[in-house]
Protein backbone atom coordinates (compact mmCIF):
# COMPACT_ATOMS: atom_id res chain seq x y z
CA UNK A 1 0.00 0.00 0.00
CA UNK A 2 1.41 3.37 -0.99
CA UNK A 3 1.38 6.16 1.56
CA UNK A 4 2.95 9.57 1.87
CA UNK A 5 5.11 10.24 4.95
CA UNK A 6 5.69 13.57 6.62
CA UNK A 7 8.22 16.14 5.46
CA UNK A 8 10.72 14.49 7.81
CA UNK A 9 11.38 11.92 5.08
CA UNK A 10 10.60 8.28 5.86
CA UNK A 11 10.59 8.04 9.65
CA UNK A 12 10.43 4.71 11.42
CA UNK A 13 7.93 6.24 13.84
CA UNK A 14 5.03 8.62 13.31
CA UNK A 15 4.39 11.39 15.82
CA UNK A 16 1.51 13.85 15.86
CA UNK A 17 3.81 16.85 16.25
CA UNK A 18 5.58 15.96 12.97
CA UNK A 19 2.39 15.91 10.89
CA UNK A 20 2.09 18.67 8.33
CA UNK A 21 -1.27 19.92 7.07
CA UNK A 22 0.25 21.15 3.81
CA UNK A 23 1.56 17.64 3.08
CA UNK A 24 -1.87 16.26 3.87
CA UNK A 25 -3.59 18.78 1.59
CA UNK A 26 -1.26 17.81 -1.24
CA UNK A 27 -2.16 14.13 -0.81
CA UNK A 28 -5.92 14.65 -0.82
CA UNK A 29 -5.78 17.05 -3.78
CA UNK A 30 -5.48 14.03 -6.09
CA UNK A 31 -8.18 13.67 -8.72
CA UNK A 32 -10.00 10.39 -9.34
CA UNK A 33 -10.09 9.71 -13.09
CA UNK A 34 -12.94 7.56 -14.40
CA UNK A 35 -10.86 6.35 -17.35
CA UNK A 36 -8.57 4.51 -14.92
CA UNK A 37 -11.47 2.35 -13.69
CA UNK A 38 -13.26 0.70 -16.63
CA UNK A 39 -15.85 -1.13 -14.51
CA UNK A 40 -17.01 2.05 -12.75
CA UNK A 41 -20.01 4.03 -14.05
CA UNK A 42 -19.06 7.47 -12.83
CA UNK A 43 -17.07 9.55 -10.38
CA UNK A 44 -18.96 11.78 -7.95
CA UNK A 45 -17.07 14.15 -5.66
CA UNK A 46 -13.89 12.15 -6.29
CA UNK A 47 -15.63 8.89 -5.25
CA UNK A 48 -15.92 5.91 -7.62
CA UNK A 49 -19.51 4.83 -8.25
CA UNK A 50 -20.12 1.26 -9.41
CA UNK A 51 -23.50 0.28 -10.79
CA UNK A 52 -24.97 -1.39 -13.90
CA UNK A 53 -21.61 -1.82 -15.63
CA UNK A 54 -20.13 -3.81 -12.75
CA UNK A 55 -23.35 -5.74 -12.07
CA UNK A 56 -23.49 -6.78 -15.71
CA UNK A 57 -19.89 -7.98 -15.64
CA UNK A 58 -20.44 -9.95 -12.42
CA UNK A 59 -23.69 -11.52 -13.64
CA UNK A 60 -22.11 -12.57 -16.94
CA UNK A 61 -19.27 -14.23 -15.02
CA UNK A 62 -16.56 -12.21 -16.72
CA UNK A 63 -13.07 -12.62 -15.28
CA UNK A 64 -13.75 -11.59 -11.69
CA UNK A 65 -10.03 -11.27 -10.99
CA UNK A 66 -9.93 -8.24 -13.31
CA UNK A 67 -12.81 -6.62 -11.44
CA UNK A 68 -11.28 -7.40 -8.07
CA UNK A 69 -7.89 -6.05 -9.16
CA UNK A 70 -9.60 -2.80 -10.09
CA UNK A 71 -11.39 -2.60 -6.73
CA UNK A 72 -8.15 -3.26 -4.84
CA UNK A 73 -6.45 -0.54 -6.86
CA UNK A 74 -9.30 1.86 -6.11
CA UNK A 75 -8.84 1.21 -2.39
CA UNK A 76 -5.05 1.70 -2.50
CA UNK A 77 -3.87 3.93 -5.34
CA UNK A 78 -7.30 5.44 -5.93
CA UNK A 79 -9.70 7.40 -3.73
CA UNK A 80 -9.86 4.69 -1.05
CA UNK A 81 -13.65 4.50 -1.25
CA UNK A 82 -16.12 2.85 -3.62
CA UNK A 83 -19.92 3.01 -3.71
CA UNK A 84 -21.98 0.15 -5.11
CA UNK A 85 -25.36 1.36 -6.31
CA UNK A 86 -27.96 -1.37 -5.91
CA UNK A 87 -25.56 -3.69 -4.12
CA UNK A 88 -28.67 -5.48 -2.91
CA UNK A 89 -30.85 -5.37 -6.04
CA UNK A 90 -33.92 -6.85 -4.34
CA UNK A 91 -35.22 -4.26 -1.84
CA UNK A 92 -37.38 -6.92 -0.19
CA UNK A 93 -34.22 -8.67 1.07
CA UNK A 94 -33.06 -5.44 2.69
CA UNK A 95 -36.52 -4.82 4.15
CA UNK A 96 -36.72 -8.28 5.72
CA UNK A 97 -33.26 -7.80 7.23
CA UNK A 98 -34.21 -4.34 8.50
CA UNK A 99 -37.27 -5.82 10.20
CA UNK A 100 -35.08 -8.48 11.78
CA UNK A 101 -32.64 -5.81 13.01
CA UNK A 102 -35.53 -3.82 14.46
CA UNK A 103 -36.70 -6.89 16.35
CA UNK A 104 -33.19 -7.25 17.79
CA UNK A 105 -33.24 -3.59 18.85
CA UNK A 106 -36.65 -3.96 20.48
CA UNK A 107 -35.48 -7.09 22.31
CA UNK A 108 -32.49 -5.13 23.64
CA UNK A 109 -34.76 -2.34 24.87
CA UNK A 110 -37.15 -4.81 26.47
CA UNK A 111 -34.21 -6.32 28.32
CA UNK A 112 -33.26 -2.86 29.57
CA UNK A 113 -29.98 -2.62 27.66
CA UNK A 114 -28.70 0.08 25.33
CA UNK A 115 -25.81 -0.17 22.92
CA UNK A 116 -22.84 1.94 24.00
CA UNK A 117 -20.86 3.59 21.25
CA UNK A 118 -17.30 4.65 20.47
CA UNK A 119 -18.39 8.19 19.68
CA UNK A 120 -21.96 8.74 20.92
CA UNK A 121 -23.47 8.66 24.38
CA UNK A 122 -25.14 5.34 25.25
CA UNK A 123 -28.79 5.48 24.26
CA UNK A 124 -28.44 8.47 21.90
CA UNK A 125 -28.69 6.16 18.90
CA UNK A 126 -29.66 2.51 18.51
CA UNK A 127 -26.70 0.15 18.21
CA UNK A 128 -26.65 -3.64 17.91
CA UNK A 129 -23.19 -5.01 18.65
CA UNK A 130 -22.44 -8.50 17.38
CA UNK A 131 -25.31 -8.29 14.92
CA UNK A 132 -23.81 -10.96 12.67
CA UNK A 133 -24.28 -13.93 14.97
CA UNK A 134 -27.43 -12.50 16.54
CA UNK A 135 -29.08 -12.37 13.12
CA UNK A 136 -27.84 -15.85 12.16
CA UNK A 137 -29.22 -17.40 15.35
CA UNK A 138 -32.49 -15.48 15.46
CA UNK A 139 -33.41 -15.56 11.78
CA UNK A 140 -31.12 -17.82 9.77
CA UNK A 141 -33.21 -17.67 6.59
CA UNK A 142 -32.95 -13.88 6.54
CA UNK A 143 -29.22 -14.12 7.22
CA UNK A 144 -28.73 -16.54 4.33
CA UNK A 145 -30.44 -14.43 1.69
CA UNK A 146 -28.76 -11.24 2.90
CA UNK A 147 -25.18 -12.48 3.27
CA UNK A 148 -25.40 -14.41 0.03
CA UNK A 149 -24.62 -11.02 -1.55
CA UNK A 150 -22.36 -11.18 -4.60
CA UNK A 151 -21.05 -7.67 -3.98
CA UNK A 152 -20.04 -8.36 -0.37
CA UNK A 153 -18.06 -11.43 -1.43
CA UNK A 154 -16.58 -9.67 -4.47
CA UNK A 155 -15.11 -6.69 -2.61
CA UNK A 156 -14.10 -8.70 0.47
CA UNK A 157 -12.04 -11.13 -1.59
CA UNK A 158 -10.65 -8.25 -3.67
CA UNK A 159 -9.18 -6.67 -0.55
CA UNK A 160 -8.51 -9.62 1.75
CA UNK A 161 -8.44 -12.76 -0.36
CA UNK A 162 -10.38 -15.90 0.60
CA UNK A 163 -11.30 -17.10 4.11
CA UNK A 164 -12.14 -13.60 5.32
CA UNK A 165 -14.15 -13.07 8.52
CA UNK A 166 -17.24 -10.84 8.62
CA UNK A 167 -18.49 -8.91 11.64
CA UNK A 168 -21.44 -6.55 11.74
CA UNK A 169 -22.80 -3.77 13.93
CA UNK A 170 -26.18 -2.22 13.23
CA UNK A 171 -26.25 1.52 13.82
CA UNK A 172 -29.39 3.64 13.78
CA UNK A 173 -28.72 7.37 13.98
CA UNK A 174 -31.93 8.99 15.15
CA UNK A 175 -33.07 12.53 14.24
CA UNK A 176 -30.79 14.95 16.05
CA UNK A 177 -27.92 12.46 16.14
CA UNK A 178 -24.67 14.40 16.07
CA UNK A 179 -21.78 14.09 13.64
CA UNK A 180 -18.68 12.11 14.55
CA UNK A 181 -15.26 13.66 14.69
CA UNK A 182 -13.19 12.69 11.65
CA UNK A 183 -11.26 9.51 12.32
CA UNK A 184 -9.73 6.38 10.89
CA UNK A 185 -10.93 2.90 11.78
CA UNK A 186 -9.80 -0.34 13.40
CA UNK A 187 -7.06 -1.21 14.39
CA UNK A 188 -4.99 1.90 15.09
CA UNK A 189 -8.00 4.16 14.68
CA UNK A 190 -9.38 2.85 17.97
CA UNK A 191 -6.39 4.18 19.89
CA UNK A 192 -5.31 7.52 21.26
CA UNK A 193 -2.60 9.40 19.38
CA UNK A 194 -0.05 8.37 21.99
CA UNK A 195 -1.02 4.70 21.80
CA UNK A 196 -0.87 4.69 17.99
CA UNK A 197 2.51 6.45 18.00
CA UNK A 198 3.97 3.53 19.95
CA UNK A 199 3.60 1.34 16.86
CA UNK A 200 6.34 1.57 14.19
CA UNK A 201 5.57 3.32 10.91
CA UNK A 202 5.48 0.14 8.86
CA UNK A 203 2.66 -1.14 11.09
CA UNK A 204 0.64 1.99 10.31
CA UNK A 205 0.98 1.15 6.62
CA UNK A 206 0.24 -2.56 7.09
CA UNK A 207 -2.86 -2.63 9.28
CA UNK A 208 -5.27 -1.13 6.69
CA UNK A 209 -4.67 -4.18 4.49
CA UNK A 210 -5.98 -6.46 7.26
CA UNK A 211 -9.51 -5.07 7.44
CA UNK A 212 -12.16 -3.66 5.12
CA UNK A 213 -14.85 -1.25 6.28
CA UNK A 214 -18.28 -1.17 4.72
CA UNK A 215 -21.85 -0.04 5.27
CA UNK A 216 -25.13 -1.12 3.73
CA UNK A 217 -27.91 1.47 3.61
CA UNK A 218 -31.11 0.06 5.11
CA UNK A 219 -33.13 3.13 4.22
CA UNK A 220 -32.86 6.01 1.79
CA UNK A 221 -30.22 8.39 3.14
CA UNK A 222 -30.63 11.93 1.79
CA UNK A 223 -28.03 14.44 2.91
CA UNK A 224 -30.24 15.78 5.70
CA UNK A 225 -30.18 12.34 7.35
CA UNK A 226 -26.41 12.66 7.79
CA UNK A 227 -24.80 9.92 5.67
CA UNK A 228 -21.10 9.42 6.33
CA UNK A 229 -18.63 12.17 5.48
CA UNK A 230 -15.46 11.11 3.61
CA UNK A 231 -12.20 12.64 2.47
CA UNK A 232 -11.11 10.74 -0.67
CA UNK A 233 -7.40 9.88 -0.96
CA UNK A 234 -6.75 10.65 2.73
CA UNK A 235 -5.81 7.02 3.38
CA UNK A 236 -2.55 7.68 1.54
CA UNK A 237 -1.21 10.02 4.20
CA UNK A 238 1.23 7.85 6.16
CA UNK A 239 0.94 9.28 9.69
CA UNK A 240 -2.83 9.68 9.47
CA UNK A 241 -3.51 7.48 12.52
CA UNK A 242 -1.85 10.07 14.73
CA UNK A 243 -2.79 13.08 12.59
CA UNK A 244 -6.56 12.68 12.81
CA UNK A 245 -6.43 13.55 16.52
CA UNK A 246 -5.02 17.01 15.72
CA UNK A 247 -7.37 19.98 15.60
CA UNK A 248 -5.93 21.38 12.35
CA UNK A 249 -6.62 18.05 10.59
CA UNK A 250 -10.13 17.98 12.03
CA UNK A 251 -10.79 21.47 10.72
CA UNK A 252 -9.39 20.59 7.30
CA UNK A 253 -11.71 17.60 7.14
CA UNK A 254 -14.71 19.72 8.10
CA UNK A 255 -13.94 22.16 5.29
CA UNK A 256 -13.10 19.66 2.53
CA UNK A 257 -15.06 16.44 3.13
CA UNK A 258 -17.54 15.02 0.65
CA UNK A 259 -20.93 13.51 1.41
CA UNK A 260 -23.00 11.32 -0.89
CA UNK A 261 -26.67 10.42 -0.50
CA UNK A 262 -27.44 6.72 -0.61
CA UNK A 263 -30.52 4.75 -1.53
CA UNK A 264 -31.78 1.70 0.30
CA UNK A 265 -29.70 -1.28 -0.83
CA UNK A 266 -26.62 0.75 -1.78
CA UNK A 267 -23.33 -0.14 -0.12
CA UNK A 268 -20.11 1.76 0.46
CA UNK A 269 -16.74 0.15 1.19
CA UNK A 270 -13.57 1.97 2.09
CA UNK A 271 -10.00 1.58 3.18
CA UNK A 272 -10.01 1.75 7.01
CA UNK A 273 -7.32 4.44 6.85
CA UNK A 274 -9.67 6.83 5.04
CA UNK A 275 -10.63 9.89 7.10
CA UNK A 276 -14.39 9.71 7.66
CA UNK A 277 -17.15 10.32 10.18
CA UNK A 278 -20.92 10.04 10.39
CA UNK A 279 -22.83 13.22 9.60
CA UNK A 280 -25.44 15.00 11.72
CA UNK A 281 -29.00 13.78 11.22
CA UNK A 282 -30.91 17.06 10.87
CA UNK A 283 -34.02 15.39 9.46
CA UNK A 284 -37.29 15.42 11.35
CA UNK A 285 -38.19 11.77 11.00
CA UNK A 286 -35.47 9.66 9.30
CA UNK A 287 -33.97 6.96 11.51
CA UNK A 288 -30.82 6.38 9.49
CA UNK A 289 -30.09 2.66 9.69
CA UNK A 290 -26.86 1.20 8.35
CA UNK A 291 -25.37 -2.23 8.73
CA UNK A 292 -21.73 -1.47 9.47
CA UNK A 293 -19.51 -4.25 8.17
CA UNK A 294 -15.96 -4.95 9.20
CA UNK A 295 -14.35 -7.72 7.21
CA UNK A 296 -11.05 -9.08 8.55
CA UNK A 297 -8.17 -10.99 7.03
CA UNK A 298 -7.88 -14.69 7.77
CA UNK A 299 -4.29 -14.04 8.85
CA UNK A 300 -4.99 -11.78 11.82
CA UNK A 301 -4.44 -14.47 14.45
CA UNK A 302 -1.69 -16.34 16.28
CA UNK A 303 -0.53 -19.89 15.56
CA UNK A 304 -1.26 -21.33 19.02
CA UNK A 305 -4.03 -20.95 21.54
CA UNK A 306 -2.78 -19.75 24.93
CA UNK A 307 -4.57 -19.59 28.28
CA UNK A 308 -3.51 -16.08 29.23
CA UNK A 309 -5.92 -15.87 32.16
CA UNK A 310 -4.22 -18.83 33.84
CA UNK A 311 -0.78 -17.44 33.00
CA UNK A 312 -1.61 -14.04 34.50
CA UNK A 313 -2.97 -15.61 37.69
CA UNK A 314 0.14 -17.78 38.05
CA UNK A 315 2.60 -14.96 37.41
CA UNK A 316 0.97 -12.22 39.47
CA UNK A 317 2.39 -13.30 42.89
CA UNK A 318 5.84 -13.39 41.26
CA UNK A 319 5.27 -9.89 39.90
CA UNK A 320 4.29 -8.68 43.36
CA UNK A 321 7.47 -10.13 44.83
CA UNK A 322 9.65 -8.63 42.13
CA UNK A 323 8.01 -5.25 42.62
CA UNK A 324 8.59 -5.40 46.38
CA UNK A 325 12.26 -6.22 45.81
CA UNK A 326 12.76 -3.12 43.65
CA UNK A 327 12.69 -4.69 40.17
CA UNK A 328 12.50 -1.88 37.56
CA UNK A 329 9.03 -1.16 36.23
CA UNK A 330 10.29 -1.76 32.69
CA UNK A 331 11.08 -5.40 33.48
CA UNK A 332 7.68 -5.89 35.10
CA UNK A 333 6.08 -4.43 31.97
CA UNK A 334 8.03 -6.88 29.79
CA UNK A 335 6.79 -9.85 31.83
CA UNK A 336 3.18 -8.67 31.54
CA UNK A 337 3.57 -8.07 27.81
CA UNK A 338 4.81 -11.63 27.28
CA UNK A 339 1.99 -13.22 29.24
CA UNK A 340 -1.22 -11.14 29.35
CA UNK A 341 -3.42 -10.21 26.41
CA UNK A 342 -2.42 -6.65 25.52
CA UNK A 343 -5.18 -6.00 23.00
CA UNK A 344 -8.82 -5.55 23.98
CA UNK A 345 -10.31 -7.08 20.83
CA UNK A 346 -12.10 -9.24 19.90
CA UNK A 347 -14.62 -9.02 22.69
CA UNK A 348 -18.34 -9.08 23.33
CA UNK A 349 -19.21 -5.42 22.92
CA UNK A 350 -22.64 -5.85 24.48
CA UNK A 351 -21.02 -6.50 27.85
CA UNK A 352 -17.50 -5.11 27.39
CA UNK A 353 -18.28 -1.74 25.87
CA UNK A 354 -15.79 1.00 24.92
CA UNK A 355 -17.48 3.61 27.10
CA UNK A 356 -15.20 6.48 28.08
CA UNK A 357 -12.59 5.51 25.50
CA UNK A 358 -12.07 4.01 22.07
CA UNK A 359 -11.49 0.48 23.39
CA UNK A 360 -12.37 -1.54 26.50
CA UNK A 361 -9.75 -2.37 29.13
CA UNK A 362 -7.26 -5.03 28.04
CA UNK A 363 -6.10 -7.93 30.18
CA UNK A 364 -2.57 -6.51 30.35
CA UNK A 365 -3.88 -3.12 31.47
CA UNK A 366 -5.91 -4.86 34.16
CA UNK A 367 -2.86 -6.73 35.49
CA UNK A 368 -0.72 -3.58 35.42
CA UNK A 369 -3.36 -1.56 37.25
CA UNK A 370 -3.65 -4.15 40.02
CA UNK A 371 0.12 -4.40 40.28
CA UNK A 372 0.43 -0.63 40.62
CA UNK A 373 -2.04 -0.74 43.51
CA UNK A 374 -0.27 -3.75 45.04
CA UNK A 375 -3.66 -5.50 45.03
CA UNK A 376 -4.01 -8.99 46.46
CA UNK A 377 -3.86 -11.95 44.03
CA UNK A 378 -7.44 -12.92 44.87
CA UNK A 379 -8.63 -9.47 43.76
CA UNK A 380 -6.84 -9.78 40.42
CA UNK A 381 -8.11 -13.33 39.94
CA UNK A 382 -11.71 -12.14 40.36
CA UNK A 383 -11.12 -9.22 37.99
CA UNK A 384 -9.55 -11.48 35.35
CA UNK A 385 -12.48 -13.89 35.55
CA UNK A 386 -14.97 -11.04 35.25
CA UNK A 387 -13.12 -9.63 32.23
CA UNK A 388 -13.07 -13.05 30.56
CA UNK A 389 -16.80 -13.45 31.17
CA UNK A 390 -17.58 -10.05 29.69
CA UNK A 391 -15.63 -10.91 26.56
CA UNK A 392 -17.25 -14.30 26.00
CA UNK A 393 -19.98 -14.92 23.47
CA UNK A 394 -23.31 -15.02 25.25
CA UNK A 395 -25.46 -18.10 25.07
CA UNK A 396 -28.33 -17.18 22.78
Amino acid sequence: MTATPTTAGSPRWFHAEDCNIEDFAAVVSATTSLEDYPFADTVEQNVLIYGPRLHSAVDSREDLSEIQAELARALTEGPGIVVFKGAFPDPAVVDRTTQAFNRLIEAQKAAGSTGGDHFAKPGANDRVWGALDKLALAEPAVFAEYYGSKILALVSEAWLGPNYQVTSQVNVVNPGGQAQRAHRDYHLGFMSSEQAAAYPAHTHLLTPTLTLQGAVAHCDMPLESGPTLYLPHSHKYGPGYVAFHRQDFTEYFQEHHVQLPLRKGDAVFFNPALFHGAGTNVSADIKRMANLLQVSSAFGRAMETVDRVAMSKSLYPILLGLQDSGTPAELLHNIIAASAEGYAFPTNLDRDQPIGGLAPLSQAELVAEHLERNAAPTELNDALDALATRGMTEEK
